[in-house]
């Protein structure tokens, strides 16, 4: 079973604020998790939004 201690670590992981695109950090990761549910910065966000492949 996992404990709620190993739960809230891997909730911050989460957090780091490193793009899974660029692997670059940025404060806009965080963000974008939140708004959209993706970890990806403000400009990875806007180059998928142009170029959706």
């Amino acid at each position: 079973m996992t404990n709620e201690e190993d739960i809230k670590e891997q909730d911050l992981k989460d957090l780091d604020d490193i793009c899974d695109e660029c692997k670059e950090e940025h404060e806009s990761v965080t963000q974008n998790l939140i708004l959209t549910g993706f970890k990806i910065c403000k400009s990875c966000r806007v180059s998928k939004t142009i170029f959706p492949i």
